[in-house]
């Protein structure tokens, strides 16, 4: 009897030190939850996340929230069972946040990056809705190329074939929608005199070009600075943009309510699809939001995973967006998801 106690009371010690084992052994997988929300229209370490200098700004009674996700990098058995069975958690592969070949530094750099270039481009989506239209001007002419007797350094591109060009990334996609060869009616300006020429596209790189460096510039009379650090990732564009629509407008986009969202924005004010919806609802519904801005490709997502009380505004663009609040501000029943 003793020494099968001794056995048992060993066996006992081992399994305890094998569920030890197995509960701290990282897995490949990480554990997504709501993350932090951020009023754009509000102050973060004491300064103004929006600033606006050589223009006055009106002042919201209610709240422009962006939304996060909180990524927890490390699980452990334990904590991937508990976000299993949560509600607000969603337990994923890994690679999907981290792929293979990229250290967590170098996605969190990449990260970095996008948050930036969001803000640009919810800058430039704004000030064009608030009427400062971009300009893209002819930086250089390549020597020899379709474009060289056709087109001078500083002239201001203003349409192909008819279609307006509202941004540089607007006049690729006109120049590479026909096939290479063929002659394109570019209109512009040169010293302020408008004008039209004919230049026909020629196959470079595997792409159709018109032989000339450009730049993108949109003159407004005012500073404009977004202020906000230790966020990451593209998706923060659409309430980035629409913060600086309210400060620079008399009218209060938010009719006195919680408004939160999230959506990519590029320089044409078109809203993309994001991830994490359903952690990104959560979040919003506990920081009191009313309503929810939803990217349209995100709403099936995001139907599945309501939130009470939270309705779901579907929005395909910044004007989608603008005109969603006007209908909710007007009493009126905006596009749901």
């Amino acid at each position: 009897m003793r020494r099968r106690g001794v056995t048992v009371l060993l066996g006992a010690v081992l399994t305890a030190l094998l569920s030890v084992g197995v509960l701290s052994v990282p897995l490949p997988y990480v554990v997504l939850g709501p993350g932090p929300t951020v009023n754009t229209l509000g102050s973060a370490d004491g300064k103004e996340i929006i600033q606006v200098s050589g223009r006055a700004t009106s002042t919201s009674a209610g709240q422009l929230r962006l939304t996060t996700v909180g990524v927890q990098p490390t699980v452990r058995l334990r904590s991937a069972l508990a976000g299993w069975f949560s509600r607000d958690e969603a337990v994923v592969p890994r690679e999907l946040v981290y792929p293979p070949g990229e250290s967590q530094e170098e996605v969190e750099q990449r990260n970095a990056e996008d948050f930036q270039n969001s803000q640009t481009s919810a800058e430039t989506a704004a000030l064009r809705e608030l009427g400062y239209p971009i300009q893209v001007l002819v930086k250089a002419v390549t020597a020899g190329g379709p474009s060289a007797a056709a087109l001078k350094p500083n002239d201001v591109l203003t349409s192909v074939d008819g279609t307006p060009v509202t941004s540089a990334s607007k006049l690729t996609e006109l120049i590479r929608a026909k096939p290479a060869g063929t002659a394109l009616t570019i209109g512009y300006t040169r010293n302020g005199t408008p004008a039209t020429t004919t230049v026909t596209s020629r196959e470079q790189d595997g792409r159709p070009r018109i032989g000339i460096e450009i730049d993108q510039q949109q003159p407004h009379p005012f500073t404009l600075k977004i202020d906000l650090g230790d966020i990451g990732g593209p998706s923060a564009g659409l309430m980035f943009a629409l913060g600086i629509v309210d400060k620079l407008e008399l009218a209060d986009l938010t009719g006195g309510k919680v408004v939160a969202g999230t959506g990519t924005i590029d320089d044409e004010g078109r809203v993309g699809p994001i991830g994490g919806i359903a952690q990104k609802l959560v979040g919003a519904k506990e920081a009191g939001a009313k309503v929810f801005l939803v990217p349209a490709d995100n709403c099936a997502e995001a139907v599945a995973n309501p939130q009470p009380g939270l309705p779901l505004l579907k929005v395909g663009s910044l004007d989608d967006a603008l005109k969603a609040l006007e209908t909710l501000r007007a009493g009126g029943q905006p596009t749901r998801c």
